[in-house]
C-alpha cells in the first residue's frame, strides 16, 4: 500500500524535488499550501489547519522542510510521525521544546547541527545531507538553445545574495563604540580563518543580551531553550560575515575576471561586477550552473560543517563547483577530482586563473562531480532514508 504523507508547504525550493522522490518512491503525496499565499500564518492557524486534515483522513506521516513545532506538537497528539528535513542554518525553532516529542523524525544536514540538537531526543533526530535533483535538472539542462541561451554563460558565476538586505546587524542603532569595536573584531577573525566557525566559541550569552538592547535577536517562544547566543552568533554575526566575505571575494575576483553575479542586492560597491538580476531557479539556474566555466559556492558561517544545497545543485548539474573548505566536504567528495576548493584569498584568485585556462581539467572535474551525485546523492535517495524510519515511529 502506498505510504500517505501529508506535505505543509512554504513555497520552498526545495518542496518540488522532495514531492517527486516521495512519489517516484510509491508515496501518495497530499499538500498544505496555505502558508505559499499567506506568508502571516500563525502556530496557532497551522495547528488548526493540521488538525482538520488530521482528523479527516489517516496519513502515515506529515512532512516540512525545516522544522515547525506547531506541526510538532499536532502530529504529538494524534500520534503521526512528523518528518521534516532540514536545508537552512539556522533553524531557530530547534530550540523549542517540541523538539523533545517522540513522534518527530528530524533530519538534519550540517553534522555540527546534528552533534547539538541530536542529545536533546536521541531516538528522534538524524543527520542526513542535502541532494539534487539530477533527473530534473538533465531536462532542463537538454533544453539550452546554443543562440537564446548564450547569456547564461559565465568564466565565473555566483547566484546568491549578498546578504546585505538580510543582515539585521545592520539596522542596529547607537550600538556603543566597545561593543561595535569588540563584535567587529570577532567578524574580522572570523573572515580570516575557513573551515572553522569560532563564533560559538567566542559569543557568550551575556555578549549576546547586551547586544540586544541595541539590536534585534530571535524572539525565543515561552517553551524554548532561549540560547542567546546562538541567536546573535548565528543570526546576527553569521549573516553580517556572509555580506562582508561576498562582497570582499567578489571585489577581489572581478577586479581581475570577468564575474557575472545572479542577485536581487545591492551591488553598487561592487563597480566591476555584472550584475545580471535575479535568476528563474527551476528554469535558468541549471542552465548558468551548466554553461558557467567557475561557479562559486561562498558557505555562510552558521552552516558550520555541512554543504549547502548550492553545492549540491551545482554539481547535480553538471558545473564546475570552487568553493571555500568545509570539513564534511571530503567525505563526499575527492578534492581535487570532483570539486575544488579554497582555503584563502590568495588559494581562491589562484585556483580561477588556474581553472580558466585549464578547459579539459575543469571539465573533467565537472563530470565526475556530476557523476558521484547522480549515482548516491539525489533526493530519491535521500528521501528513501527518511521512508526507512518513518516506521519505527
Amino acid at each position: 500500500m502506498k505510504k500517505q504523507i501529508l506535505f505543509y508547504r512554504y513555497n520552498s525550493i526545495c518542496e518540488p524535488p522532495v514531492m517527486r522522490a516521495f512519489t517516484s518512491l510509491g508515496c501518495h503525496i497530499e499538500e498544505i499550501t496555505e502558508e505559499i499565499s499567506n506568508k502571516n500564518v500563525t502556530p496557532a492557524e497551522c495547528i488548526k489547519i493540521i488538525s482538520n486534515r488530521l482528523y479527516s483522513k489517516s496519513y502515515d506521516a506529515v512532512f516540512s522542510i525545516n522544522f515547525y513545532p506547531a506541526i510538532s506538537e499536532v502530529c504529538n497528539i494524534f500520534k503521526v510521525p512528523y518528518v521534516c528535513l532540514s536545508v537552512d542554518c539556522p533553524i531557530m525553532e530547534l530550540y523549542s521544546d517540541s523538539i523533545k516529542n517522540p513522534f518527530n523524525r528530524i533530519f538534519l544536514f550540517d553534522y555540527a547541527q546534528y552533534q547539538e540538537f541530536y542529545p536533546k531526543n536521541p531516538d528522534c533526530i538524524f543527520y542526513l545531507p542535502l541532494a539534487a535533483d539530477v533527473a530534473q535538472y538533465d531536462s532542463i539542462i537538454n533544453t539550452i538553445n546554443p543562440v537564446a541561451d548564450r547569456r547564461f554563460i559565465s568564466d565565473i558565476s555566483f547566484i546568491g545574495s549578498l546578504y546585505s538586505e538580510k543582515c539585521s546587524y545592520n539596522k542596529a542603532a547607537n550600538l556603543p563604540d566597545y561593543l561595535r569595536g569588540y563584535l567587529e573584531g570577532i567578524m574580522n577573525a572570523q573572515l580570516r580563518i575557513y573551515g572553522y566557525n569560532l563564533l560559538t566559541d567566542v559569543v557568550t550569552n551575556e555578549l549576546a543580551l547586551e547586544y540586544g538592547r541595541y539590536g534585534q535577536l530571535y524572539h525565543f517562544p515561552e517553551k524554548s531553550e532561549h540560547n542567546y547566543k546562538a541567536a546573535l552568533a548565528h543570526n546576527v554575526l553569521g549573516y553580517k560575515i556572509a555580506e562582508l566575505e561576498r562582497k570582499k571575494l567578489l571585489g577581489i575576483l572581478s577586479d581581475r575576471f570577468s564575474v557575472d553575479l545572479y542577485t536581487a542586492s545591492d551591488t553598487s560597491q561592487l563597480p566591476n561586477i555584472h550584475n545580471k538580476g535575479t535568476v528563474a531557479s527551476l528554469t535558468e539556474m541549471p542552465k548558468i550552473f551548466h554553461l558557467s566555466k567557475i561557479n562559486l559556492n561562498f558557505t555562510i558561517k552558521p552552516i558550520q560543517t555541512g554543504l549547502p544545497l548550492r553545492i549540491w545543485d551545482i554539481m547535480g548539474c553538471g558545473g564546475f563547483v570552487l568553493t571555500n573548505y568545509q570539513e564534511e566536504i571530503a567525505e563526499y567528495f575527492e578534492i581535487g577530482k570532483e570539486i575544488e576548493i579554497f582555503g584563502s584569498e590568495t588559494e581562491l584568485l589562484e585556483k580561477c586563473e588556474y581553472y580558466l585556462s585549464h578547459d579539459d581539467e575543469r571539465a573533467q572535474i565537472a563530470q565526475n562531480g556530476y557523476n558521484k551525485v547522480k549515482e548516491f546523492h539525489t533526493w530519491i535517495h535521500r528521501c528513501d532514508k527518511m521512508l526507512s524510519i518513518v516506521p519505527n515511529a
